[in-house]
């Protein structure tokens, strides 16, 4: 946006992107992806500029950014599409950019966390970590402006076909949304980031875990069962080695397998942290509406009661939250695209 955008009329806006500096950089220079206008004051309309894809000479370089400046650039909200794109891509535009709905900085960012965790997950090395850590930053600062942006955060989940990406996404939200609810003006925003981020990548341990096995639909074998339960400790390990690691990251990634009973893993301890008890919750519900190898999907309200009745395991405290949520229609998922495959037997 520019320093001090002109009002423009509100039919304008309603349909129109506003654009300033920092967006206009995000494009290619010669040749931006999607059609420009430009706002004429003497007819109070917006003119046409250039289609997308088209080349633009040196001289209409200068002149599209001129307008920019002058707060009379718009693209149309009909490409949303590419203009989310390319958002996500500089994910901190979202903080800058007062045009954009809530409902689109919502999809922006989630398209942007699933991106850059995609990146970790078939890499997980500090360039990738990095990226992913700044994003995080972006989101959580939106959010600590508002906790209730949140809301619209969990009518979004992914209840669709399972994959690591779709499972830290959930875990994360929901994570978030019980952790806000525990602490209230408690929470001190560092340890709100770092949960953050403990809990997106959660289950990062699973990346070194082969993809035929996390993807096998017939009974794993001893041996290949036996690679699961050291994961929390190969996700810490994964974490150590980049410049992320701390108490609380890494206590999200131990303990979301963890259950009050001692049946968890990989340390079957009892004393679970409270940010422990809440990733076991907010995992365990995000892997139960996505239809996972070896289980159909389940709707909200079935997985949240199977988990508020199993409370010898998960904390009742936040089970019931999401119970209650899943009643009055707090939360809502996507169902993605079914699943064509015959559920495995038997839990991971």
């Amino acid at each position: 946006m520019a320093a001090n955008p002109k009002p423009v009329p509100t039919d304008i806006s309603e349909e129109y992107y506003q654009i300033g500096e920092r967006i206009l950089d995000s494009f290619p220079k010669y040749r931006p992806p999607l059609d420009l206008f430009f706002y004429d004051e003497k007819v109070m309309q917006l003119i046409p500029y250039s289609r997308k894809g088209a080349r633009l000479s040196n001289e209409q370089v200068e002149e599209v950014l001129q307008h920019c400046r002058d707060g009379n650039l718009f693209v149309s909200r009909a490409d949303r599409a590419v203009y989310s794109e390319h958002i996500s891509k500089q994910l901190d535009l979202i903080l800058v950019d007062r045009n954009l709905k809530e409902g689109e900085i919502v999809t922006i960012s989630l398209r942007a966390l699933e991106e850059r965790l995609e990146e970790v997950v078939n890499q997980p090395v500090q360039q990738f970590f990095t990226a992913l850590h700044e994003d995080v930053a972006v989101v959580t600062e939106y959010l600590w402006e508002d906790k209730f942006r949140l809301k619209l955060f969990l009518k979004r989940l992914w209840g669709g076909r399972h994959s690591m990406v779709h499972q830290g996404v959930n875990t994360f939200v929901v994570g978030l949304w019980l952790l806000i609810g525990a602490k209230g003006s408690d929470l001190k925003r560092p340890f709100f980031n770092d949960a953050a981020l403990g809990l997106l990548i959660h289950d990062i341990g699973m990346s070194k875990i082969p993809a035929f096995i996390r993807d096998k639909t017939k009974p794993l074998t001893p041996d290949e069962r036996s690679k699961i339960p050291p994961h929390p400790l190969v996700g810490a390990q994964i974490l150590r080695k980049t410049e992320l690691y701390n108490d609380t990251v890494a206590d999200a990634i131990l303990s979301h397998h963890e259950r009050l009973d001692g049946s968890g893993y990989p340390q079957k301890k009892t004393d679970i942290s409270m940010l422990g008890r809440i990733a076991g919750v907010a995992d365990a519900f995000s892997a139960m509406i996505q239809c996972r190898p070896y289980a159909p999907a389940m709707g909200l309200r079935e997985a949240a009661q199977a988990l508020f009745e199993d409370s010898k395991r998960f904390d009742a405290k936040f089970s019931s939250v999401i119970l209650a949520g899943s009643v009055s229609g707090e939360l809502a998922a996507n169902s993605g695209e079914e699943a064509t495959t015959e559920p495995r037997k038997g839990p991971l």
